[in-house]
């Protein structure tokens, strides 16, 4: 059966998104992942994400945003707006991740907070260390998380091997280590409450 619904995603949500498409039996969707290097540019989100509607609403029936606002302050929201196309709800990937509730007992109990999920634990050099310019200013470090007091992994998987490197990236910020396991369920809600006619 041919996609007639494209999400259009983060990239840093593909294994998830694919993962819930299998399990949910999404025939008829499609997921285009954009660049998971505009987590470190949210400035380009909204603009990003206009040019692939622009792009591919011809082609589908529906199309639906994998994004949180992700820092954009709105512009996303305005771009969708002129669409009608609706997008995950809340302020950021870590709310829809963990679920609302959880997330705002986090940020209750300690809003100096820096969050990982499986991506960013995964791909921490790339995206933190280098995205960043750690790698070569190592000085800045202080900068960017000084005002942190605790990093909390949202783990999805419950892999043992992105606990350890976690772990190994609070130590890196310096950072008290704490763990949430997720798992997909949250997401899962999220989705499916716009999933009405993803199905055969």
């Amino acid at each position: 059966m041919a996609a007639t619904v494209l999400i259009i995603a983060c990239g840093a949500l593909a294994r998830e998104l694919v993962a819930l498409q299998r399990l949910n039996r999404w025939t008829r969707v499609r997921i285009r992942g954009l660049p998971h290097r505009l987590h470190n540019t949210p400035h380009r989100i909204a603009g990003a994400v206009r040019a692939a509607i622009e792009r591919d609403r011809d082609r589908y029936t529906q199309i639906f945003v994998a994004y949180a606002d992700c820092g954009t302050w709105g512009a996303l929201d305005r771009v969708l707006d002129e669409f009608g196309i609706e997008r995950l709800p809340g302020t950021h990937c870590y709310e829809f991740l963990s679920g609302g509730d959880t997330f705002d007992k986090l940020v209750d109990e300690e809003p100096g907070t820096f969050y990982l999920t499986d991506f960013l634990a995964r791909n921490f050099e790339r995206v933190v260390r280098k995205g960043l310019g750690l790698d070569r200013h190592p000085e800045l470090l202080p900068q960017y998380f000084g005002r942190y007091r605790r990093l909390v992994f949202l783990a999805q998987s419950g892999s043992a091997e992105l606990r350890d490197l976690a772990r190994a990236h609070a130590d890196y910020l310096g950072l008290e280590y704490v763990e949430r396991h997720t798992g997909l369920a949250p997401l899962n809600r999220a989705l499916t409450r716009h999933a009405v006619d993803w199905r055969p």
